[in-house]
């Protein structure tokens, strides 16, 4: 009878085995399927080079925080997400180049835009569709119709297109809508309320707490005049700014375009000005001014971890292109090189991407919104223009196929680009309309004027001083980045890849 009794329980203990062996990849797959909450961290402006974690920045910047987002995640070291801010922002809605926003153009008083939202869908409205609620808050800089409803369940916003006289105010005095409804002014410092407002969205305040969540939130920080927090005024008292090396014209070699790059004046001692303010002086505000976007994304971890989301969110850092001062001559962004247009990102979710990584491949924005749809499980709703970049969140070493195209068209979107236009409507400010694309250590400029190409190795030179388009040893390289432009261009169907002007011989 024992005997029976212990082989009735061996059988019994055999078949829950087999049952817990079985169900136990579905249980752990239904847990891993379970739908990321997404956190995208948008700054303005902001160069990679203030941030503490990238080699290239200054030693005595402080960003603790991003720093230990990196060591938290996959830093990309070379990330360019767009040439200014209204395109940069249009890709991260759109998935697509400038040139493929169709419809998006800018009217009235700067920074006045429309488009129309049938020709340009925005994805978030996808989410919504799939069960995402969905948020933005902070700046808005793509149309006065920021889709409240549409493709946003909340939002908190500085619909800067619509106030074009407080197009500056990006610290304090914000004319800020809630809801679709109400604008009042805001008169708090914005970074930290953008981060307030942040914090409360993530603690389940306005949203339905039964959804999983996307959130875009856009500080305008470190965008011009720069304005540091006041308790941060007094930051970083003896600094060394190295003068860039080619500050002052001429840059022997580059297109004649950049040789009129001329912003700032020369002081009898030497020391590069603007006005009555030295270099030192601007580089010193405008890392001051990084320091409250550290302190708020601090904020926005420990409440991720208070509120037991931090596992299940997928958080990426980054920015709508670099900003320059002094290289190259400049003080902006826009023109093509690391300098104005780089910028920092960070991708982090833990057990789900390697941590304390570094992914060298050169990735664009593009590449943003098709990763973003991958970790929610939604699929495309149209074809969009960069890649899926989960191959190297899970192995940030891996080989990549794709190269990284970005276009620059000014003020002008979608077919609007198609004709090329002549004179200085080819050009946003000093800077003309161009053709950038990354492929391993390379860096490849086509000018969409008369003008020389050029070519850079960003290993041997990564200042960009020495264009190798107009060396003959190069010229095998050249003529294999210039063809791989204009696949990438064909790809992605840009109208004006037939009409580019004829490539100038630079040697």
């Amino acid at each position: 009878m024992k005997v029976c009794i212990s082989y009735r329980w061996l059988v019994l203990s055999l078949l829950v085995l087999t049952f817990i062996v079985a169900i136990g990849p579905r249980l752990r797959a239904a847990e891993q399927g379970k739908r990321p909450n997404i956190l995208f961290i948008y700054t303005d402006d902001h160069s990679y080079r203030t941030v503490g974690c990238y080699p290239q920045s200054y030693p005595w910047v402080k960003t603790p925080t991003i720093d230990r987002l990196a060591k938290e995640g996959v830093r990309f070291e070379y990330a360019y997400i767009g040439t200014w801010c209204m395109p940069s922002r249009a890709t991260l809605l759109t998935g697509h180049h400038q040139f493929g926003v169709e419809s998006m153009r800018m009217v009235g008083e700067y920074p006045g835009s429309t488009y129309d939202p049938a020709k340009c869908p925005f994805w978030p409205q996808v989410f919504r569709e799939h069960g995402y609620t969905t948020a933005h808050i902070g700046k808005w800089h793509t149309g006065t119709d920021t889709g409240y409803g549409r493709d946003w369940d909340f939002q908190i916003v500085w619909n800067r297109p619509k106030h074009p006289e407080t197009s500056q105010n990006y610290y304090y005095n914000q004319p800020v809508t809630y809801q679709g409804g109400e604008t009042k002014i805001l008169k708090e410092y914005s970074t930290d309320k953008y981060t307030d407002w942040a914090v409360d969205y993530i603690s389940g305040n306005g949203r339905d707490t039964s959804k999983p969540w996307y959130l875009w939130l856009c500080y305008g920080a470190v965008h011009s005049p720069s304005t540091p927090a006041d308790r941060h005024m007094a930051e970083y008292p003896e600094i060394d700014v190295p003068t860039p090396a080619d500050i002052f014209p001429p840059r022997p070699g580059k297109p004649a375009w950049a040789q009129k790059v001329n912003v700032w004046e020369k002081a009898e001692n030497g020391i590069p000005m603007i006005g009555k303010r030295s270099l030192t002086s601007w580089v010193r505000q405008y890392h001051q001014g990084v320091l409250a976007i550290d302190e708020g994304i601090d904020r926005l971890l420990k409440t991720l971890d208070e509120t037991g989301q931090r596992e299940n969110t997928l958080i990426i850092f980054t920015s709508d292109q670099g900003f320059a001062w002094g290289q190259h001559g400049f003080r902006q962004k826009v023109a093509a090189y690391d300098a104005t247009i780089r910028s920092p990102m960070i991708i982090s979710m833990p057990g789900r991407i390697p941590q304390n990584a570094v992914c060298p491949t050169p990735v664009g924005g593009v590449d943003l919104v098709p990763t973003i749809f991958r970790f929610a499980g939604i699929d495309l709703p149209w074809e969009m223009h960069g890649h899926d970049l989960t191959p190297l969140l899970e192995n940030p070493q891996a080989d990549w196929p794709h190269p990284m195209l970005l276009t620059a068209t000014g003020r002008t979107y979608g077919s609007d680009t198609d004709t090329i236009p002549e004179g200085q409507a080819a050009y946003h400010g000093l800077v003309p309309w161009y053709v950038m694309l990354r492929q391993g250590k390379y860096k490849y400029v086509r000018p969409l004027i008369d003008d020389i190409e050029e070519l850079y190795d960003l290993e041997q030179d990564p200042d960009e001083l020495t264009n190798l388009a107009v060396q003959p040893q190069h010229q095998k390289t050249l003529t294999t980045l210039r063809a791989a432009a204009l696949t990438e261009l064909n790809r992605t169907n840009a109208g004006f890849v037939n009409s580019m002007p004829p490539v100038r011989e630079g040697i």
